[in-house]
């Protein structure tokens, strides 16, 4: 009896241990369940408020309708696209919208019979989001803009800071569109296979850590970059916040006036009316992700001039980067302004500087430094 009692004791407690252990499991698994949901939604961004739409920003700019049904919208300067003679297409930067240019002269414009429209890149001021953004969206969405203003088979492209990817991008894409380029102080994405490791490294660690950080998580978890960017407490942009180190003192003075007179807070709100997700953030995403193809593989000179322009005091764009991609691909003319910072467009003349060599001068020899 006290043999099968203890048999009869062991068989009772097999089943309640497999049914605790069971229960455990099934409250683990409903608990990480609930957790990662809960996580998921903390770092899921708002919703985006399209322009036009139910307590959206509402709709001030001409706009154009795209194939996939946003909206484009434009700014035109110049003369009129009826009497032109040179047809140019703006993409403007970073935080920036159609409303920005290269500050070109009314005299010269009028002089060289120039039409220049300026876009709102997608996400940015009165243009639709576009979660699908790309390099090659962004192509697509220049291509369409300019068929649909009628600026004919090729036109003039030019890209300022982290709108400069636009240009690679049509270089890449729609080279036979094109009748020129220039690259304004692009940015670059220090991943770019054709940079030697050890040059673009040396480059990448000169950047605040800040900027190290939100570059990680735009390439390796850009799901996780809203959530990243709104805690005080980690590591982030100091381009976003408008707090890097600028060493050339007129951009310095530039950013100062414009935070103490309001410009800049302005024009942050202008270009972010829709969400800073589909504006800032999916900009970064796109510029600083895995490309699909490197600009520095472009080996075969395009069938068109393409200049680009760099301050050698830049402090947003490392110019010895700049340098070596003007080594690299040898069809590119080059020009270094000394003692310059990033904001070209402020510089006295620069933008006359940049129609008159586009447009009047397209072949003319390298004036890098």
């Amino acid at each position: 009896m006290a043999n099968a009692g203890v048999v009869g004791s062991t068989a009772d407690l097999k089943p309640i241990s497999r049914s605790g252990a069971g229960r455990r499991l099934a409250v683990g698994a409903a608990l990480a369940i609930v957790l990662a949901s809960a996580f998921y939604a903390v770092i899921q961004p708002p919703p985006p408020r399209p322009c036009g739409s139910e307590g959206g920003p509402p709709v001030t700019a001409p706009r154009i309708r795209l194939r996939d049904g946003r909206h484009l919208a434009y700014a035109e300067t110049g003369v009129s696209k009826e009497i032109a003679r040179f047809k140019i297409v703006f993409c403007h930067g970073f935080s920036s919208t159609r409303l920005d240019g290269i500050r070109a002269s009314p005299e010269i414009m009028e002089e060289l019979g120039v039409y220049m429209v300026s876009y709102d890149r997608a996400g940015y001021g009165e243009s639709d989001p576009n979660p699908r953004r790309s390099r090659r969206s962004e192509a697509s969405d220049i291509e369409e803009l300019a068929d649909a203003l009628g600026l004919g088979s090729t036109f003039f492209l030019i890209g300022y800071s982290l709108g400069g990817h636009a240009v690679w991008a049509s270089i890449k894409y729609i080279p036979g569109r094109l009748a020129g380029a220039a690259l304004l102080a692009p940015v670059i994405n220090y991943r770019w296979p054709g940079f030697p490791k050890k040059l673009s490294e040396e480059a990448y660690r000169k950047q605040d850590r800040g900027d190290q950080w939100a570059l990680r998580v735009a390439y390796y978890a850009p799901w996780l970059l809203y959530w990243w960017m709104k805690q005080p407490w980690l590591p982030s942009s100091t381009v976003v916040k408008a707090t890097t180190h600028l060493p050339n003192s007129l951009d310095a003075r530039i950013r100062d006036l414009a935070a103490s007179n309001g410009m800049l807070e302005k024009r942050r709100k202008l270009a972010t009316q829709q969400g800073i997700q589909e504006s800032y953030y999916r900009d970064m995403m796109v510029m600083f992700s895995k490309w699909e193809f490197d600009p520095m593989d472009l080996w075969t000179p395009p069938p068109f001039p393409v200049h680009l322009w760099q301050g050698d005091e830049d402090g947003l764009v490392p110019v010895t980067l700049q340098r070596y991609i003007s080594q690299r691909l040898g069809w590119i003319d080059y020009h270094e302004l000394s003692v310059t910072g990033h904001y070209l467009s402020a510089v006295p003349g620069f933008g006359d500087l940049v129609l008159k060599t586009l447009l009047v001068q397209p072949l003319a020899p390298s004036t890098a430094g």
